[in-house]
């Protein structure tokens, strides 16, 4: 959680920015009467307070917004975070697009200290959900939760190391998820349906990505036990991640992987091999984020705007 610190705007471009303490934010669109706003993907520039007190530290005599940038957030490394990240600020709500950026004229900060820090440690934004930001207003990083179940008769024995559940971790942890848990079950469909409802049933995760079981073996009954467990459908992402895959291998038509949701929870079947569960996942992980958000009504738009 942050800490917003100034509010800064311009109205020429070429200027610096200047601490107005409250801004209108406006979406797909930026701060009104900024000159940096409108219809593109850099239309808010965020900061970290640190980053900036680092900085001042070598003798840099800077005030809030000489750097360009619109929002200056004390406790958050932005540029630390994946593109995609989700901010919440009071009823704004920002999406981050863009990290750092090509310096193509160096600034006054440059030419006096020989560094600035804006090219590397600056971030942009779009606005997704617009109202006003304040200074003293609180910033949250808004991170939903996965949990990752393998469904393998030997790695439920110890007789097969799981290498999918690894492959699944950084994917889902790139792209801004929390990895809530991990659950390692055999092929047993009833065992199956019971940690799918556990999981969903008492809200300890928003995403449930499965892996294995779904193939053609007497075994394999992943795809039934999620079914059996599902309140509706959401049969697009499972006809996306065959259609990535047919490019790939025509082997990808076997898969009867499948995705539903139950209750406020998502779940999507992936292969259990490593190479084409990361494949499949790498095929959706972007777009599961705008369902999620629909998902658990942090964001009733459909129509969300794309970075």
């Amino acid at each position: 959680m942050g800490k917003v610190l100034a509010v800064c705007t311009s109205s020429e471009k070429g200027t610096a920015k200047r601490n107005v303490g409250r801004a209108e934010f406006v979406p797909d669109h930026g701060i009104a009467g900024d000159a940096h706003a409108g219809p593109w993907h850099r239309q808010v520039s965020l900061l970290s307070y640190q980053k900036i007190e680092a900085f001042r530290a070598k003798g840099a005599k800077v005030e809030d917004g000489d750097f360009g940038e619109n929002l200056v957030v004390e406790g958050i490394d932005f540029r630390s975070l994946p593109v995609g990240t989700a901010f919440e600020c009071g009823e704004v709500l920002l999406e981050l697009t863009q990290i750092g950026k090509e310096c193509h004229s160096h600034c006054a900060i440059y030419k006096t200290m020989g560094d600035c820090i804006m090219p590397r440690e600056g971030v942009f934004a779009k606005v997704l959900r617009g109202g006003f930001i304040n200074i003293g207003d609180e910033m949250i990083i808004r991170s939903y939760r996965v949990w990752i179940i393998t469904a393998s008769d030997k790695g439920s024995q110890g007789e097969r190391e799981d290498k999918s559940e690894p492959v699944l971790r950084e994917i889902a942890a790139g792209a801004g998820y929390t990895v809530a848990g991990y659950t390692l079950l055999s092929d047993d469909r009833a065992g199956l349906e019971a940690e799918l409802k556990r999981i969903c049933d008492n809200g300890l995760a928003d995403l449930i990505l499965t892996t294995g079981g779904t193939g053609f073996s007497p075994r394999d009954c992943v795809p039934e036990a999620t079914a059996a467990v599902a309140e509706r459908l959401a049969p697009g992402i499972a006809e996306a991640m065959r259609a990535g895959s047919m490019a790939i291998t025509k082997r990808a038509m076997l898969s009867r992987a499948i995705a539903v949701i139950r209750g406020s929870t998502l779940i999507v079947n992936l292969p259990g091999s490593p190479r084409a569960a990361r494949e499949n996942l790498e095929f959706i992980i972007n777009e599961l984020h705008h369902g999620l958000d629909i998902l658990t009504r942090r964001d009733g738009e459909c129509a969300r705007l794309q970075p």
